[in-house]
């Protein structure tokens, strides 16, 4: 049959399983927004408040589902405020789709309004890009650009169409998607070699990142942890990859980990690494990790093996894959000593905070316990975000969605708008600090036009708590610009912004406000006031061993 290139995009991304679908229109893209509007009732558009919103909503789709994200651009402008979204989906290996149109072929390279050459500003955070000029490679580009997105190490691909292609007609053949696959690079040699160091080691210990959560490989840790009797720690990433009520659980790992996975890196035998890339927040002084430790590291991409840390053996591949059959290989055998010396170690070393006032502790506390641990948080970055992966306990992976790599101020609320549409069954918070929620807190408009029941926690300190912190700790208590002191009010602004909102200052009110806003059919914002001085610990300084951790007691000495 023949389309024209708008509805051939909206036909493989039907091909492709899409239903939903982020986006902000303009001149390029409107034969697509009008190709759209004909399927309304197939493809679910939500328009937000800005590209970024999208971008990082389409993340959160991503994220929360496993599914490949899609977000829609128009040229120039509306195509660069995707950079940050793609930027954040590029770090944390989300397989994202970003359709943008461009200017007519015959003015592209001619400065024309409202062009910009996105495919080579992206290039440096994408997995591939194109950029389409003739109307007969559009669904070919589309189909591998998907495959691309979620196959191997996943990620973004931007696709930039000019808009006479999306005008321009061909014949469409549908097809369907081509399933993708995560191509195996080891040998059974790896794996012996795998299975050998496993049963050798007298002090193992695991160390779990976000590539578990992409591969699906949750069913295999907890079979690896139950045969060979180990402890576990998770990245941030990670969180929920392993059920952290379980005893083997020790917390999670580096800058911000408990001491207990700090301790037991240091002092295990063998480090056994799944779907992580020994991140600078995760080793600290990267010579110092696991020094006294052999190395075994599971990781799809073989571009990680020795990047940052030196290995004694790596196996590269599909950590799910990998796991079941080393799981199968492996003899069952236990640590006794091992795993109780780390349980007294962590009854010695509790992670702990000020009971007498609301603290974010507290707060997640109190929100794990409403929710039964149940619910699907994204966050912003900083304090907040350490605070939610310390203080609530995950039981399932994808139920913590944070920019990890990048470290992206204003992801979290988009994020939750994408997690709630691709998880209606959910309940989907989103934990903010107050400078993270004025970056891009419009998104609020979104959720409340299209009366999406998301809960925005503000945990409301005045200032730029994790930047604060650093000054108190290593600048000598010079604040330069970091206090927020100023006039905003968060609940007029939410309520203007067609919310619902509660000011908190006490567990009563806290109780009250969550109570509401569990039963809210739409957007729900809580102002959570604390004190600016709250910190962050336990905290290893810059250029030091995981070890080395040190909390607010160890200060006073």
């Amino acid at each position: 049959m023949k389309l024209t290139g708008a509805e051939i995009v909206v036909q493989c991304l039907l091909e492709q399983g899409v239903d939903t679908v982020f986006g902000y229109p303009g001149g390029t893209i409107l034969n697509v927004y009008d190709a759209l509007y004909k399927n309304q009732d197939k493809i679910r558009h939500i328009l937000t408040s800005h590209e970024q919103g999208a971008a990082h909503a389409a993340d959160g789709y991503a994220r929360a589902s496993g599914r490949v994200g899609v977000c829609l651009a128009t040229s120039g402008p509306g195509a660069t405020n995707l950079v940050t979204g793609i930027a954040t989906a590029y770090m944390d290996s989300v397989p994202l789709i970003a359709i943008t149109c461009n200017v007519n072929l015959p003015l592209l390279g001619k400065d024309t309004f409202q062009e910009v050459d996105i495919v080579g500003i992206t290039m440096p955070i994408t997995k591939h890009g194109y950029i389409v000029k003739d109307v007969h490679v559009l669904a070919k580009t589309i189909r591998r650009a998907f495959r691309i997105a979620a196959s191997g190490r996943p990620g973004p691909v931007i696709i930039d169409i000019t808009k006479d292609v999306t005008a321009a007609s061909c014949e469409y053949e549908p097809e369907k998607p081509v399933p993708f696959c995560r191509k195996a690079q080891y040998s059974e040699s790896d794996l012996d070699t795998a299975v050998r160091m496993i049963e050798e080691a007298k002090r193992p210990f695991l160390y779990v990142g976000g590539g578990c959560v992409i591969s699906g490989a949750s069913a295999q840790v907890k079979t690896l942890v139950e045969r060979i009797d180990a402890p576990v720690g998770e990245t941030l990433m990670a969180q929920g990859v392993f059920d952290q009520h379980d005893p083997h659980y020790t917390g999670m790992i580096g800058m911000h980990g408990t001491k207990t996975s700090n301790y037991a890196v240091s002092h295990c035998d063998l480090l056994i690494t799944l779907g992580a890339r020994f991140s600078d927040r995760v080793t600290g002084n990267a010579s110092l990790f696991a020094s006294q430790a052999r190395i075994l590291q599971i990781d799809i991409d073989a571009a990680e093996i020795n990047k940052n840390v030196r290995v004694d053996a790596a196996v590269i591949g599909d950590a799910a894959e990998i796991l079941e059959k080393i799981n199968c290989r492996l003899s069952a055998v236990s640590h006794p000593e091992w795993m109780q010396e780390l349980a007294a170690y962590q009854k010695q070393h509790p992670l702990f905070y000020d009971h007498s006032r609301l603290t974010c502790p507290r707060i997640m506390e109190v929100l794990d316990e409403m929710t039964d641990g149940k619910a699907v948080i994204t966050t912003d970055v900083g304090q907040h975000q350490m605070w939610a992966a310390q203080y609530y306990t995950y039981s399932e992976p994808r139920t913590f969605l944070s920019s990890g790599g990048l470290g992206t101020m204003g992801y979290g609320l988009g994020a939750a708008i994408g997690a709630k549409m691709a998880r209606p069954d959910k309940i989907v918070c989103n934990i903010a600090g107050d400078g993270c929620f004025r970056m891009n807190l419009i998104e609020l408009a979104t959720a409340s036009r299209y009366n999406i029941p998301v809960i925005e926690i503000i945990i409301d300190n005045r200032v730029l708590g994790m930047v604060r912190q650093w000054q108190t700790l290593f600048y000598g208590q010079r604040y330069s610009q970091t206090v927020l002191e100023d006039k905003v009010d968060y609940v007029r602004t939410a309520e203007g912004l067609g919310c619902r909102a509660f000011r908190v200052t006490t567990e009563e009110e806290l109780r009250a406000a969550l109570k509401a806003g569990l039963r809210q059919e739409g957007p729900v914002v809580l102002d959570c006031c604390i004190d600016k001085d709250d910190s962050v610990y336990p905290m290893v300084s810059p250029g030091a061993s995981i070890d080395q951790a040190f909390d607010a007691s160890d200060l006073k000495k």
